[in-house]
C-alpha cells in the first residue's frame, strides 16, 4: 500500500504561481513514477506531467514551459511548480503514483485526494 498526500493548492490571480507538493509513504518501490493529474469541473481527468524515478520528465502540452515537476531531497516527495497560471488552470490536482514505469494507457496505482487550485481573471 502507498498513502500519497498532496498540500500547496488554493486561490491565486491569472500570471501568479503556486508549488504544489505530495508526499508517498508505505511499500516504495525504488523504480517508480510519479505524476499529477488535474480534473477540472465538467472536463475528464488528465495528465499534466510524471516524474520517473530515473530523472526523466513528460509535461502535457498545455503546461510546457509554465509547470515544471522535480522530486524532493526525499525521493518520495514529488513537487509541481506552477508558473505563469491561467484561469483555464482551474481543478483539483491529483499526485498519483505508479510501481515501475508510466506509460500512456496503463493507469496509476494509487491516487491522493486532490488538492484544488483556483486561477482567477
Amino acid at each position: 500500500q502507498v498513502q500519497l498526500v498532496e498540500s500547496g493548492g488554493g486561490l491565486v490571480q491569472a500570471g501568479g504561481s503556486l508549488r504544489l507538493s505530495c508526499a508517498a509513504s508505505g511499500s516504495i518501490f525504488s523504480i517508480n513514477s510519479m505524476a499529477w493529474y488535474r480534473q477540472a469541473p465538467g472536463k475528464q481527468r488528465e495528465l499534466v506531467a510524471v516524474s520517473f524515478s530515473n530523472g526523466r520528465t513528460n509535461y502535457a502540452d498545455s503546461v510546457k514551459g509554465r509547470f515544471t515537476i522535480s522530486r524532493g531531497d526525499a525521493k518520495n516527495l514529488v513537487l509541481l511548480q506552477m508558473n505563469s497560471l491561467k484561469p483555464e488552470d482551474t481543478a483539483v490536482y491529483y499526485c498519483a503514483y505508479k510501481r515501475g514505469m508510466y506509460a500512456p494507457g496503463f493507469g496509476m496505482d494509487y491516487w491522493g485526494k486532490g488538492t484544488l487550485v483556483t486561477v482567477s481573471s
